[in-house]
């Protein structure tokens, strides 16, 4: 039976983006206030994602701000969108979300990437040791689970040994889809930055899925960057920072981030105007009609079970409008 806008669950991650012009004490405040409106307008997650190294991003410490949010909100999931493994030992990431799970019961989501989220140099100051290249993942992943096990072992995490904490794998291409099919775990795909390989690795996973007793059949949420306004041109303006954002990536010369702008095509050549169009190439964006008719499309085309949305976008109030409005379109759909 294919799923249409009503069967599927809604959430948010958050980068917990530093504008400019603000601090990132301004920006952990509004997080908290996004995930309280979140809770009440029946988003099932919120997830925060980890970044280090980079001025309009305040989630460095990841597991630090999941108490955070989780501490002013009462029933909304909480989780990492997620914990990039390679940065931390197996231990330190179980202890850690082994503690939110305790403080937090029953609310707490683990997902796991593979990538560094941040640069060579900020990569080496984490690890001292910038040697892998992921290949040993999977093995991080299989030590992770392990301090969860009831099982007494000679090393344990605790709090952590024998806490149920949902472990989800991330990505955005297929690596990471064939582990999560292989090993029976829910899978999160990058849509927002890598829309080239979304149906691509979402048919490796469906395709090898092997059920577990985590899961007996696939589970899919697709991150997607979803911008909602009253109108489309509205949308479009408040889009502008995103954009920014990723041509800020592309130069290497990352910045807060930055208000909207009326017109985009004066701050980027043509060459890298195509690489915007190709990165974002899955947003959506534009009114509450435009993103109704787009959402359809996408869920018709990826059968996802969940979307997990990002939405940068400069000014507080305008984000929770926007996240507002596709609340109420899944709602009422």
């Amino acid at each position: 039976m294919n799923k249409t806008l009503q069967d599927i669950a809604y959430s948010i991650l958050d980068l917990v983006p530093i504008t400019e012009g603000s601090d990132a004490n301004a920006s952990f405040k509004h997080s908290a206030d996004l995930a309280q409106h979140a809770e009440n307008w029946g988003y099932k997650r919120y997830w925060l994602a980890e970044h280090h190294n980079k001025p309009g991003i305040a989630s460095s410490a990841t597991s630090i701000l999941i108490g955070h949010i989780a501490a002013n909100t009462s029933k909304i999931r909480v989780g990492s969108g997620g914990i990039m493994l390679p940065n931390h030992a197996p231990l330190v990431v179980a202890e850690q979300f082994g503690t939110l799970e305790t403080l937090f019961p029953g609310r707490i989501d683990l997902g796991l990437g593979r990538a560094p989220g941040t640069d060579q140099l900020t990569a080496y100051a984490l690890r001292r040791n910038v040697t892998s290249d992921g290949h040993d993942f999977p093995d991080q992943v299989a030590e992770l689970r392990a301090y969860f096990s009831p099982e007494n072992m000679k090393v344990n995490a605790i709090p952590g040994r024998g806490l149920q904490i949902p472990i989800w794998l991330l990505g955005s291409s297929g690596y990471s889809a064939q582990l999560a099919a292989q090993l029976g775990l829910p899978f999160a795909f990058a849509n927002h930055f890598s829309p080239e390989n979304t149906l691509p690795a979402l048919a490796l996973y469906r395709n090898n899925f092997k059920p577990s007793s985590i899961l007996q059949e696939p589970y899919i949420m697709i991150g997607t960057n979803i911008i909602a306004a009253d109108t489309d041109e509205e949308a479009e303006k408040r889009s502008t920072s995103l954009l920014q954002h990723h041509l800020g990536l592309i130069r290497n010369q990352q910045v807060p981030l930055q208000p909207p702008v009326d017109d985009m095509d004066a701050l980027c050549s043509s060459y890298e105007k195509s690489i915007l169009q190709q990165k974002l190439a899955g947003s959506i964006i534009g009114s509450r009609e435009t993103v109704k008719t787009k959402l359809e499309k996408f869920v018709e085309e990826t059968q996802t079970d969940e979307i997990i949305i990002n939405s940068q976008i400069f000014e507080h109030q305008t984000r929770l409008q926007s996240y507002e409005i596709v609340a109420d379109i899944i709602r009422n759909a």
